[in-house]
């Protein structure tokens, strides 16, 4: 055929069949040589990457030396044929070196033989030969098996072109072009005939990655040494008290406790946490509610002393009381920070939903009517748009605006009482808990909808922070951890805590989300690592049950626990432990 010619004698390359498997791939691969004290590394394979990687860091004279000392070549020899025969325009050539590769799948053999023939195609128009291009178009491109979009875009660029005169490139612009389509054909072949880009890096990263996900107690934004393996101990995660926040709850229990309880505490322990721990006074009954501000610069709580406190986190980890909300005239259950942390939802137990300012303390706006009963609210990513549920059925689940326009409402007589919900933080979907049993995942795009049914009763919702996974405490003293995408069958679960009777929150937390805490009806908190369903901590110091804890976002090693015994406790690593963490 006439474009044959084209193809082949462009600048007088030779035969194609002069090269078809011409230095077969496996010949790099008969060195037999290993490294390391197992042995599992092949030395050539081993010298290549490293040839590559200092290619990859600009030490190219280094890698010649390094490839002329050890006799092996970073390229391998179709690698480096197929290279000249692109750069010179060889192009039936090249094509010969692609059709003779045996290890290519068909679909990656059509892709590189389209990234040469669209070069050619454009080096025709730029000399002005349109038929010529045509007709690679027709007769070669086209009979490839390839994504038909790209076959057409390139017919597209062919007028375009064309139609605005641009189709003319001067010979600098066409070699660069022509080592750009090499390097396109570097990704689409295989090893050994080409190298992973940064295949060195990727190892070293996957190693790395390997030793921190081996690390249970992982839990830094530290940077990781080569020099030696890494391994984090248990002063990376919050393991004691480092502040109480109630001191008439703290003074009472603390008597109540050397009289009944002494078993769980020495006095010798309670005297050193009176002494070292500064005491704040706040709240007056049971603490229903944590949540640090997605900053960790504040924390708010709530009560059932019908109170919601603001907390600064000073620099130096010390909580200080900002604000008392006083406004509801029943227990505060649950509260929610605005994604950009100004403003603050405080739900009443069986009243109203109040949205507050979180600089000066003063209630903006107040939600619904006295008939409306809230259970739980959260925030769409723009801070503009809130969600609440009702545990009322003909009420559902209502979408305002801050100013209390109502945008969209979930309702009717098939609509069951919402427990909980939930907004992932990337406000693609809204996560609720209907009768008790089911889990909604609702996508606000597209409305497509899925439900995931447990077994027992669900007490409790939470997302991590990259909108990937949700966890639930169910009653049957598990909790379990599903994707919100809905790969997984089953859920990972996690035991070891308490619960049967009352609402337990947990929550994710730490470097990456990497851990999960709960509280529990046995007065303590739990910790688990993701990986592993037996709890890596249990923390004790709170006397009654332990009904919600939240995780700082931003101070990885801090946590905070709501509890029946009037208290907030603040958790962070022993000061005690010599651990030393590298």
């Amino acid at each position: 055929m006439e474009e044959m010619g084209i193809l082949k004698y462009e600048t007088g390359g030779s035969s194609p069949e002069h090269h078809v498997n011409q230095g077969n791939p496996k010949s790099m691969e008969n060195l037999t040589e290993m490294l390391g004290p197992k042995p599992l590394i092949k030395k050539h394979e081993f010298v290549r990457i490293i040839i590559q990687c200092l290619e990859s860091l600009g030490y190219k004279k280094s890698a010649s030396c390094l490839e002329s000392e050890s006799g092996i070549s970073y390229k391998s020899p179709e690698a480096k044929l197929l290279e000249m025969q692109v750069l010179n325009a060889n192009w039936e050539d090249s094509i010969g070196i692609l059709n003779g590769i045996e290890d290519l799948t068909n679909e990656t053999r059509a892709s590189a033989l389209f990234l040469v023939l669209q070069q050619c195609l454009l080096e025709c128009l730029s000399r002005g030969d349109d038929s010529s291009a045509l007709a690679i178009l027709r007769k070669r491109v086209s009979p490839l098996n390839v994504d038909r979009e790209k076959v057409h875009n390139l017919a597209v660029s062919m007028l375009s072109l064309k139609e605005m005169g641009l189709g003319k490139m001067d010979d600098c612009s066409i070699r660069e072009l022509r080592k750009k389509s090499f390097v396109e054909l570097e990704k689409l072949l295989p090893p050994p005939i080409m190298l992973p880009e940064r295949r060195l890096e990727h190892l070293v990263e996957t190693a790395v990655t390997a030793q921190m996900d081996s690390c249970v107690y992982h839990n830094s934004f530290r940077e990781i040494s080569l020099y030696e393996d890494h391994y984090c101990g248990r002063d990376q995660i919050p393991s004691e008290t480092v502040q109480l926040l109630n001191a008439e709850a703290l003074s009472y229990y603390i008597g109540i406790f050397a009289l009944v309880v002494v078993s769980y505490l020495n006095k010798s322990r309670v005297e050193l946490s009176v002494t070292n721990m500064k005491i704040l006074t706040e709240h007056k009954n049971e603490v229903w509610f944590v949540q640090f501000s997605h900053n960790g610069e504040y924390l708010a709580s709530s009560s059932r002393d019908c109170a919601a406190i603001i907390w600064k986190v000073s620099e130096n980890g010390v909580l200080i009381l900002r604000h008392r909300l006083q406004s509801h005239q029943n227990p505060v259950s649950f509260v929610a920070w605005s994604p950009d942390d100004t403003m603050l939802l405080t739900c009443g137990n069986g009243e109203v939903l109040k949205l507050w300012d979180v600089e000066t303390g003063t209630c903006k706006h107040t939600f619904g009517d006295d008939g409306f009963i809230v259970s739980s609210c959260a925030w769409f990513p723009d801070s503009k748009r809130i969600v609440c549920g009702s545990s009322d059925p003909e009420k559902g689940i209502y979408m305002w605006d801050c100013d209390g326009k109502e945008i969209k409402a979930w309702r009717g007589m098939r609509m069951p009482k919402v427990l909980d919900l939930a907004v992932t933080p990337d406000g693609e979907n809204l996560i609720s808990i209907f009768s008790e049993k089911e889990i909604r995942i609702l996508n606000v795009g597209t409305n497509a909808e899925r439900v995931i049914s447990e077994d027992y009763s669900i007490t409790s919702l939470s997302v991590s922070r990259d909108s990937k996974f949700l966890i639930v405490n169910l009653n049957s003293e598990e909790i379990h951890m599903w994707d919100v995408a809905g790969k997984w069958k089953k859920p990972l679960k996690y035991t070891g805590h308490k619960q049967n009777k009352y609402v337990i929150r947990s929550c994710f937390g730490g470097f990456n989300c990497t851990f999960i805490a709960s509280g529990s009806e046995n007065s303590q908190v739990y910790i688990w690592n993701r990986r592993n369903s037996v709890p890596l901590e249990v923390l004790s110091g709170h006397l009654m049950t332990v009904n919600c804890v939240s995780w700082n976002p931003r101070r990885h090693q801090m946590l905070a626990s709501a509890s029946d015994d009037h208290t907030i406790r603040i958790w962070g690593p022993s000061q005690a432990s010599n651990t030393t963490t590298t």
